[in-house]
């Protein structure tokens, strides 16, 4: 049994706490004129759902100067994202904005930006030990609006700050800034950059999370416990994950499904309840939202509903061998078993577990939704040499996995459907005003050419000749309007761009194609005042801005 419970908590347990399971590796290249971390505690203090008394969460922080004053005048923030263990430090964090050869930081130091980076790292407080990294989402919010509140009092001069938040960052973005407002709190930000963060939900397949538990609790392995506890039963897990093998359990087990609980559920008494107090807050209103996502938008899945993801027999060692399926989540109004294990000595069976799954009429299950991918085998570390993991990892039918729908990322509330293609502005509204979505689903929060682009444009409000990147340029010069519409174009992928104006209903007005040559384009268009969708299309991506003709 030994062989075997090694075994289950090496592949499955350790794919929940490897930080690349849910944040691609990034280098661990030197940084310029770095100065030091400093502590930061909230001045609001916050009580769990499940706690018996407030704490006042903690944080720490760097600052990176920029290289052309090195004074701190034009703040950046960007915050951590879901870290169990603080496995992901301020290097790591910085770094992570790497695309193509660069890095985002780096080129807007160049350009007189200040970066600053949020931590959250394990502390104790009120003798009780507490992990930022996968804590309440509202308490590392109290410790984001404590250094803005820092930052603004330190900084010279009167520019805004501007807040990037990846993943989970992007919900304590929105929730400290809008809890800013409601309470009349200065912020003085001026752009909040939500980076592929799960406004509506997050995702890790409940056949996964199905395993992982009952191979925990079955073998009784203390650090296997302490694991699912510590990350998959996390605060900030519970208060995500749209679907949680928590909802799902009979009345008084800790394995067993309830037959009446097929249908997705996420954790009782904290999805819901944080999903209710984030859309009570809503997005700021002082702030230029925009997002940046990765995952498609036109409706491209990861998968297929109901597939089967690996189904094998492993060879452990010492006459044991387990036999182990996993499958996603099923189409609409389906069942299916997701979850299969059964282990043997010598062929006689010795334990065996199953879960099944139900989706709704509404939509096919989010496992193989379009959405910023996570992978399997990149989470196991490709193997690190342990035969028995390789074995697994060659043995999977699908390797990805949805893990930040689309629909969530782009903060869509009104539809149920996992795999439609956003209309924005339609009746799938989007809070953000301006987006940036791959048509392909990427890696999550994988910073590419195209994605940086978009967002050099919104911070430094310009032409992106300034930061001299060889990356697609589409600027709207100007927005609201009140003349024709001008677009500054610079480098596209093909020949012609395609202009496309849709009112708030869906309905186009304008179907143009313009030849791509760089410089100014002016485009008459006889619209009356109001709000209107512009789409250029330059033969490899889509830029949608929400234009608004004064």
């Amino acid at each position: 049994m030994k062989n075997l419970t090694l075994f289950l908590f090496i592949i499955f347990v350790s794919s929940l706490s490897a930080q690349s399971y849910f944040i691609p590796k990034s280098s661990e290249r030197s940084i310029v004129n770095r100065g030091g971390s400093t502590s930061i505690t909230a001045s609001i203090p916050f009580q769990g759902y499940d706690e018996e008394e407030a704490f006042f969460g903690q944080g720490e922080y760097e600052i990176f100067l920029d290289v052309v004053d090195g004074i701190l005048d034009n703040p950046i923030i960007v915050l951590d994202g879901f870290d169990p263990g603080d496995s992901r430090d301020i290097t790591g964090l910085y770094n992570r904005l790497e695309f193509g050869g660069e890095n985002l930081a780096d080129v807007v130091r160049e350009e007189g930006y200040d970066i600053v980076i949020l931590n959250a790292p394990v502390y104790s407080t009120g003798g009780v030990q507490i992990d930022g990294g996968a804590d309440f989402i509202q308490r590392n919010a109290f410790v984001l609006i404590e250094l803005i509140e820092f930052l603004n009092q330190q900084k010279e001069g009167d520019e805004e700050l501007v807040v990037l938040g990846p993943s989970m960052g992007g919900l304590i973005a929105q929730y400290a800034l809008s809890y800013m407002e409601q309470n009349d709190m200065e912020h003085q930000t001026r752009l909040f950059i939500s980076f592929d963060s799960p406004h509506r939900g997050a995702n890790i397949p409940v056949s996964l999370q199905y395993l992982i538990n009952f191979l925990a609790r079955e073998f009784g392995d203390e650090t296997a416990v302490a694991v699912v506890e510590n990350v998959l039963n996390s605060a900030a897990a519970k208060e995500m994950l749209v679907d949680h093998y928590l909802g799902h359990l009979a009345d008084g087990s800790d394995t067993d499904q309830d037959p009446d609980k097929l249908l997705p559920g996420g954790a009782p008494d904290f999805r819901d309840a944080f999903q209710s107090e984030l859309d009570a807050l809503g997005f700021p209103q002082n702030v230029r939202n925009v997002a940046m996502i990765n995952g498609s938008g036109n409706g491209t899945s990861t998968g297929t509903s109901g597939m089967q993801v690996v189904s094998t027999e492993l060879d452990l060692g010492g006459s044991i061998t387990a036999d182990v399926t996993l499958r996603f989540t099923p189409p609409a109004s389906q069942t299916n078993e997701v979850t299969f294990f059964e282990g043997f000595l010598i062929g006689v069976p010795l334990i065996d577990f199953s879960a099944d799954s139900e989706s709704s009429s509404e939509t096919d299950g989010v496992d193989a939704a379009p959405g910023g991918t996570s992978m399997i085998s990149s989470a196991l570390g490709d193997g690190q040499g342990n035969q028995v993991i390789i074995d697994f990892i060659e043995a999977l039918d699908q390797d990805l996995f949805c893990f930040i729908p689309t629909i969530s990322a782009l903060a869509i509330e009104n539809e149920p459907n996992w795999y439609a293609s956003p209309d924005i502005g339609g009746i799938h509204n989007s809070p953000f005003v301006n987006f940036y979505i791959p048509d392909s689903n990427e890696d999550h929060v994988t910073v590419t050419e195209e994605s940086a682009a978009f967002a050099l444009e919104e911070i430094l409000e310009t032409t992106l000749g300034q930061a001299d990147l060889k990356v697609p340029k589409i600027v709207l010069a100007q927005n609201p309007i009140r003349g024709p519409i001008e677009l500054q174009l610079g480098q596209v992928a093909g020949p012609n761009v395609n202009i496309r104006i849709l009112d708030l209903s869906g309905k186009l007005l304008m179907n143009k194609t313009i030849l791509a040559n760089p410089g100014m384009v002016r485009i008459p268009h006889g619209l009356n005042s109001g709000m209107y969708l512009l789409e250029v299309n330059d033969g490899r991506t889509v830029k949608t801005i929400k234009l608004m003709v004064r």
